[in-house]
């Protein structure tokens, strides 16, 4: 009797023992993070900028978070359908171009117009700035945003020279967002939107006579074996940028235990958009050098004739700002805001 009590007693033990082993099992469980993204896994943002944000989660959480990358739109889908399916949960981390949905973010705008960007590196640390006042439950209340950034100086990539503003006219470029539509459309070229994927077959095809993107991508989307100008804006003048957003499944954020919140937090905000942004234009010269190791015709245009391109685009901020007026919101504003934080980076 004794000792049927004893093996009672030891196998209740053990039950409860392995029921608490499991339980702390269950606990510690790693968590899986989906990463979507457009770009082929070799091309610069997804080796320089997004497998390292991964690795970093990865290390911050003790291990604990696995990141798994599948780029090219390897889980399905288009680029411009990457914001629902962070939003919807169809994947939990995605990175996209903004303007690839025009008009369904329209704060985040303010940094696509023209000759608002000087460099990368404090326009994205302004761009995150405004999108926590401005843009955080408005613009993108629907998903968790872990960082905000713009690439480096957007140029024209052309089968014939731009030596000045007249040479637009009647070009079919590639446009990215729907400002820079605008914009080339006053600049008297005819704009083609395409995601960036598409423009080595656009061009090679000769659907499209060049595209407006920064020295950074051309390399692996073989621009410079295509077309032979590049038309380049002198001093810190750039015709455009493209706004970036890497985000994540609100409800899948949320679901995560405090220390794993604080893993992504702390490769979150300004520092981290601020690095993705100057990593981005750190790309810019080796690709630049590709293009003028192969006799490419790069052509700077002069301070006089940047500011009559300048004069061109105003009327793409007249515009904007009459849009917002109609959706309730001050672009004036936000364009005067964005500048002063420009400008506040730009000189520290």
């Amino acid at each position: 009797m004794k000792m049927n009590c004893l093996k009672t007693l030891a196998l209740a033990g053990a039950v409860t023992a392995s029921t608490f082993l499991a339980g702390s099992v269950a606990f510690a469980q790693d968590v899986t993070l989906r990463m979507h993204q457009f770009l082929p896994a070799q091309a610069n943002v997804p080796k320089l900028v997004l497998d390292v944000w991964a690795k970093d989660v990865e290390e911050a959480s003790g291990g604990r978070i696995k990141v798994e990358h599948y780029p090219s739109m390897q889980l399905g889908g288009t680029p411009p359908q990457l914001m629902d399916q962070a939003i919807d949960g169809t994947v939990d981390v995605i990175w996209t171009v903004v303007g690839y949905t025009p008009g369904r973010f329209p704060r985040v705008e303010v940094f696509e117009l023209p000759f608002m960007m000087t460099n990368a590196d404090a326009t994205s640390r302004a761009y995150w700035d405004l999108f926590d006042k401005e843009m955080k439950d408005t613009d993108f209340k629907d998903v968790h945003i872990i960082g905000t950034w713009v690439h480096g100086p957007g140029m024209i990539h052309s089968s014939k020279p731009v030596n000045g503003l007249a040479d637009m006219k009647g070009l079919k470029l590639r446009a990215p967002t729907r400002i820079i539509t605008g914009l080339l459309g006053e600049l008297g070229a005819t704009a083609v939107g395409m995601p960036v994927p598409a423009v080595t077959e656009a061009l090679s095809k000769g659907v499209i006579d060049g595209a407006v993107i920064p020295w950074e991508v051309t390399a692996a989307l073989k621009v410079p074996e295509l077309v032979s100008n590049h038309t380049e804006f002198g001093g810190d003048h750039a015709l455009y940028t493209t706004a970036f957003v890497l985000a994540m499944n609100k409800e899948r954020y949320e679901s995560l235990p405090d220390d794993l919140k604080k893993a992504i937090d702390d490769n979150s905000g300004r520092e981290f958009s601020a690095f993705a942004g100057r990593t981005q234009a750190s790309a810019d010269g080796p690709s630049k050098q590709a293009a003028v190791d192969r006799g490419n015709n790069i052509i700077t245009l002069d301070e006089d004739e940047v500011a009559r391109w300048k004069e061109a685009a105003q009327p793409v901020y007249d515009k904007w700002v009459e849009e917002m007026e109609a959706k309730g919101i001050d672009g004036q504003a936000l364009i005067d805001e964005a500048r002063a934080l420009i400008e506040k980076y730009t000189n520290m």
